[in-house]
């Protein structure tokens, strides 16, 4: 009797352990949880029309299109939502050093435009340059914190590239085609995003911390707010722009 009493009383203590040791597992868990934040881009008021592109010096260029070439630098869909907007973590990390991603970013030149027209990288992170036209490019980024350079590209041709410096950002152009602009973001952390057609953009897996985010637009400028999030949370950041 009492050797069964004795194994009770040790599962039972047993029992109690494994509940306690798991629920400072799960609160532990819980306070590392990553946050997110998410939100809209909009632009107030009527947004410009592009303004269309001849590209007739260039006969490769001209037949990739079916239809004109427009202007790229305010592009808002139908329910003002603005594009083409980088939104990053400007201040709020300390010192923190990050690693650049293994992933090569990817700037394709095509139909004689950059795609994407507004690209986000991390220092010393690789990009793949394409030139998947039949014309030859000349791509010449113009940096101010960062080494400038200036190569021709001829179709098929590889190239591989990378900036070591944050710049927000470095403006792109092709020297053959003088309409082709685009832009290149380098952010020292991995906390950014670029708006999408829909103005729409989302920062995820950030630290629990109280952070300072900037929104920059090519044309129109910057816009900054501050936010704090806790472990786990997901809170709605939104921007607007106007000229």
């Amino acid at each position: 009797m009492q050797s069964r009493y004795s194994v009770l009383i040790i599962s039972i203590t047993a029992l109690v352990y494994s509940v306690a040791v798991l629920g400072v597992r799960t609160t532990a868990s819980a306070a590392d949880s990553p946050a997110s934040i998410s939100g809209e881009v909009k632009f107030q008021g009527t947004p410009p029309k592009p303004t269309r592109i001849d590209v007739s010096q260039d006969p490769l260029c001209a037949k990739a299109h079916s239809t004109p070439l427009t202007t790229e630098d305010i592009l808002v869909g139908p329910d003002g939502g603005l594009a083409n907007v980088v939104v990053y973590i400007s201040d709020g990390l300390s010192t923190q050093t990050f690693q650049p991603p293994q992933q090569p970013a990817v700037l394709e030149q095509k139909g004689c435009q950059y795609k994407p027209h507004v690209l986000a990288v991390q220092s010393n992170q690789k990009i793949n340059i394409i030139n998947s036209d039949e014309t030859t490019h000349n791509i010449h980024p113009s940096p101010v914190n960062n080494r400038e350079w200036n190569m021709t590209q001829p179709h098929g041709m590889p190239l591989e590239k990378s900036f070591a410096r944050e710049e927000v950002a470095v403006p792109v152009k092709c020297n053959v085609h003088p309409w082709m602009k685009g832009y290149i973001a380098v952010l020292k952390n991995p906390y950014f995003a670029v708006s999408d057609k829909e103005g729409h953009f989302s920062l995820k897996d950030l630290p629990p911390g109280s952070y300072t985010i900037t929104a920059w637009q090519e044309k129109l400028g910057t816009s900054v707010q501050k936010i704090t999030v806790g472990a786990g949370e997901n809170k709605t950041l939104d921007f607007t722009f106007k000229q």
